[in-house]
């Protein structure tokens, strides 16, 4: 059974930089794509960055354009994302997702089948 770990979310303040990591166990990590969503308090849980199996393809949020890069490393079974110029508005809980591999990023939530429980990134003014 696939599962996902992740982590790397703390406290921090605007303009600063974050790693998150995700950790895929029980598959070969080259089956899946690999996508970082996050859910704020009272918002819809929505997809931040994906990237295919193979790391060709990505996808970002306009949001975060410029600012986040999402990279996998098969050998580890990991996934990054590198969170740079932090804002308050990024504050949210990170989620981790991964589906069967697909040519592009799909972008909606019910569309990925394997989640992590979450990591808390606060980004304070």
């Amino acid at each position: 059974q696939v599962q996902l770990v992740e982590f790397g979310g703390r406290l921090v303040q605007t303009g600063d930089s974050l790693r998150l990591s995700c950790v895929l166990s029980g598959r070969p990590f080259s089956v899946y794509n690999m996508a970082w969503f996050r859910q704020a308090p009272g918002k819809e849980r929505v997809i931040v960055a994906g990237i295919t199996w193979s790391g060709q393809n990505t996808y970002y949020t306009d949001s975060v354009k410029g600012r986040f890069t999402i990279s996998s490393e098969h050998a580890k079974n990991t996934v990054y994302l590198q969170m740079d110029s932090l804002k308050v508005e990024d504050t949210a809980v990170y989620y981790c997702a991964a589906r069967v591999r697909t040519t592009n990023i799909v972008t909606s939530e019910n569309l990925w089948d394997w989640w992590g429980q979450g990591t808390q990134v606060t980004v304070s003014s």
